[in-house]
């Protein structure tokens, strides 16, 4: 009987099961760096006019304003 191998990615044959610190800190600042955007944009005029237009659009697609 022939035993069937399957192949192996660089990832298993390495022995790397998850990302790395380094690659986690990347992440996380990118994130903050993101949020922080978003923050000042949603905090500001341009916030308040996409929130307000997007409310009123619901609400025409809805039939109520």
């Amino acid at each position: 009987m022939q035993q069937i191998t399957r192949p192996v990615s660089l990832a298993q044959a390495r022995g790397e099961d998850g990302i790395t610190t380094a690659e986690y800190a990347v992440g996380t600042a990118a994130g903050a760096g993101l949020a922080g955007l978003l923050y000042q944009l949603l905090t500001g005029g341009f916030g308040d006019r996409l929130l307000k237009t997007l409310f009123d659009h619901v609400l025409g697609l809805l039939g109520i304003g």
